[in-house]
């Protein structure tokens, strides 16, 4: 399992140690000795791979499936001997505006933290780096690896947030634009829309979750972590505030756009309708004098052709001056 297996540690009052290799020989040391646990990190594992983790540590069948076939919505699920989390990172790419996104699921028991991750979107190895270098709060257990991921995973969220509002703003000055081509600016839109869904699938689901983590009363959470998970829903809600306000503005953006199409296919309409009619008046006085009728007037008078192309210019310069009066040309 070296392929599956990221990395695999005991951390003894908040400091790594060296231990067995064996999963069950480290978790007896785990569980034995005080204050400490044992923390195994997983990237993509098969069901024949992480049939051996979950048989060590009791995981419950459920969670074991749901950490399997990914694709899940964040949550919380407790069982008799362990939590299981469900977070899904987000990351953005500048280069090509799409936001991506991966999960993260956390087993929570009383001596173990087990960490599965799915795509590249992920905290885990600076949380644990970050976590290794100040002893004072991994000595906490479990519940500070819990908490240390849902905050890098919370604290990112703004992080993208803010990206998008860039991008947003980015948009609103293309639609507003006074001239340029706007032909693919409502695919652009309804694929900025979109990429505000993919984010807000991961945002929103996270709320109760944090919430229940805030409020106390979860086994095999420290009661003192409270605090710490308040902050985080905290942070959360902020994210989730950034999200729905991003996702008005980008309709109200579309509505706008979709108005502005409609004025400029007026103000088309109200041009071609103005210069049809100045061709349809010499037209009309052209297909008069041309109909072939011996008695007509002025048809044999000297000053009849040039009286008719005046008639015709005149016309033409009276419906225009009309016209850019009124603001259609």
């Amino acid at each position: 399992m070296p392929a599956v297996i990221v990395d695999c540690a005991i951390y003894r009052d908040g400091r790594r140690t060296e231990g067995p290799e064996g999963l069950s020989d480290a978790l007896t040391l785990a569980r034995a000795s005080e204050n400490t646990f044992l923390w195994i990190g997983l990237h993509e594992p098969h069901e024949a791979e992480f049939d051996r983790v979950s048989g060590e540590f009791g995981l419950h069948p459920l969670a074991v499936e749901d950490a399997l076939k990914a694709h899940q919505r964040p949550k919380l699920e407790v069982y008799d001997d362990s939590l299981f989390v469900v977070l899904k990172p987000v990351v953005y790419d500048p280069e090509s505006d799409a936001v991506g996104t991966g999960e993260v699921m956390v087993f929570v028991g009383d001596c173990f933290v087990v960490t599965v991750r799915h795509g590249d979107a992920s905290p885990l190895r600076t949380v644990r780096q970050r976590l290794e270098a100040d002893p004072n709060i991994l000595r906490h257990g479990p519940t500070t690896v819990l908490y240390a991921v849902s905050d890098a995973v919370v604290d990112h969220y703004i992080e993208v947030a803010a990206e998008l509002q860039v991008d947003l703003e980015d948009l609103e000055a293309a639609v507003f634009a006074p001239a340029g081509d706007t032909r693919h600016t409502a695919a652009r839109i309804y694929g900025f829309k979109r990429q505000v869904l993919e984010f807000r699938r991961a945002t929103g689901p996270l709320a109760a979750p944090m919430a229940r983590l805030a409020g106390g009363s979860v086994p095999f959470v420290h009661g003192h972590s409270q605090p710490f998970f308040r902050d985080v829903h905290d942070h959360l809600t902020r994210a989730n505030e950034q999200v729905e306000g991003l996702d008005r503005l980008l309709s109200d953006v579309l509505s706008a756009h979709l108005a502005q199409t409609g004025v400029r296919q007026n103000d088309d309409m109200r041009k071609i309708s103005a210069w049809a009619a100045m061709a349809a008046v010499p037209t009309l006085v052209a297909g008069i004098y041309g109909m072939n009728f011996e008695h007509m007037p002025e048809l044999r008078r000297e000053w009849g052709y040039p009286a008719a192309i005046m008639l015709m210019v005149l016309a033409v310069y009276a419906l225009y001056r009309l016209f850019k009066r009124r603001g259609w040309l």
